[in-house]
Order: structure tokens, then sequence, then C-alpha cells
């Protein structure tokens, strides 16, 4: 991790869950993390608790389902902190909805912030890397949903799954960009079975009290496989990292 010292990062959807660890874990190591949030609230908080750590904590206010406040971070970024080296794509929306008589706003908002956030953030984080000559690198959090659908006892979260398929999707294609272009700039998408985080507090009563049972992982798991995919040597690529209990 020591050539990430010093380094600016983005952590999005930083107020919660897996994005609170990962963005503990990428200030423990040095670099100084933008965590991006609409409860940004909660990251000062998290801020408060880090200052006596090697990095520091910027935390922004962000909807990452509107791409003028993208564009605003990436440039507040470049105007204050400089290049960006990390993109952590965190932030994910699951919304009770489904496919025979499901919400299409639910659907729109879901894909909005699942895939197009994603694209824009990471379009903007290229562009920077390329600019600079940075062989940077992008983490999707993604979901084992991203790569099988588990049935379920209710038929009520049917959009999700294939929101999380475009990410695996999404991967391999910016994979194929980047050695097209012969960039150095890795991609990595890291897909945990079902994490224990109140991200399951907008399942529906079934699915909820089905999942409660299930084995689960901590935040602070995902956060160690963002450390680690980060710490391997310039020249090995981790693409896809799949784990469950």
């Amino acid at each position: 991790m020591d050539r990430w010292f010093g380094k600016v990062a983005i952590v999005t959807g930083a107020s919660a869950g897996i994005g609170i660890l990962i963005s503990q874990a990428l200030v423990e190591k040095g670099l100084k993390v933008v965590g991006l949030a609409r409860r940004v609230e909660r990251i000062e908080e998290l801020s408060k608790t880090l200052s006596n750590k090697p990095g520091k904590l910027y935390p922004i206010k962000c909807d990452i389902g509107v791409e003028e406040e993208i564009l605003g971070v990436f440039k507040w970024i470049k105007d204050n902190l400089g290049p960006i080296h990390v993109l952590i794509n965190n932030a994910g929306l699951i919304k009770p909805t489904n496919l025979t008589d499901g919400s299409t706003d639910d659907w729109r908002q879901i894909f909005n912030i699942n895939v197009i956030g994603l694209c824009i953030c990471t379009r903007e984080a290229v562009r920077v890397m390329k600019e600079h000559n940075i062989a940077g690198h992008i983490i999707h959090i993604n979901a084992i949903c991203g790569h099988y659908v588990t049935p379920l006892p209710e038929p009520v979260m049917n959009v999700y799954p294939a929101s999380k398929y475009a990410v695996t999707a999404l991967t391999e294609t910016l994979r194929q960009e980047l050695r097209h272009f012969k960039s150095q700039i890795k991609i990595t998408s890291i897909s945990p079975g079902v994490v224990r985080t109140e991200f399951q507090d907008n399942f529906p009563g079934g699915i909820k009290d089905a999942v409660a049972t299930m084995p689960a992982l901590k935040p602070d798991d995902i956060a160690e496989a963002v450390m680690y995919v980060l710490s391997t040597q310039p020249h090995v690529q981790v693409i896809y990292c799949l784990f469950s209990k």
C-alpha cells in the first residue's frame, strides 16, 4: 500500500456500512479520501475520529444520481487536492419492486445510482488518470447477485440483480477498453454475498427476515478485500473477487 500514501481516493456511498469501513481503512493507510454521500454529516462525524491518522477524510455532499453534483465534486478535487489515483464505486440503491407490476420510477432510480452514476464516476476518474499518466485503480463494489440470481421468498427485488449484472459487464468492458488503449489503470469488481449492514433496512419484511438468518459477512471484511486488491503489485490484475461467509 506504500505507493498510495498521500494519494487521492474517492469513496462513493461513504456515509454507512461498507463505505464507512473502506474510507476509514484508506485513511489509516495514509490516503487523502474524499467521502461522498447525501448524508454528509455522518462522514463529518467519522472524519473527527480519524484526525490522528496518517491520511485525511474529506466529507462532501453528493447525490450519485445527479451528474452535475458528481462533476462538481471532481472539479473541487482537481482544484483542491490534485489528481485522483483510486476510485471506489460503492454507492448502491435497492428498492422493493418487481418486473410484472413494479414502479417505473423505482426502476429508473435503481439503474441511475447502481449503473449510470457508477459509469459517470468511472469516466471522470479515468479522464484524470489518463491526463496525468496515473496507473490508478478503480474498484466496483458489486454483489454475488451480479453473477447469479438467488431465489428469494418473495419476488420483490427483481430489478436489483439486473443492475449488478450490468456492473459485472461494465467491469469486463472497461478492462478491454483500458487494454486497448494500453493503459496501466486497473479495474476490479468485488462481489460479496450477504453483508450485515443497514442496507438491509430497505428490504421488505419477508426478505429481511430470510436474510437475517443467513450467514453474513461484516463490512470490514469488504474493506479488507479492497485493501488486498490495492496492495497487489502493478503487474497483478485482480478482475473479479467473489466471496461469502
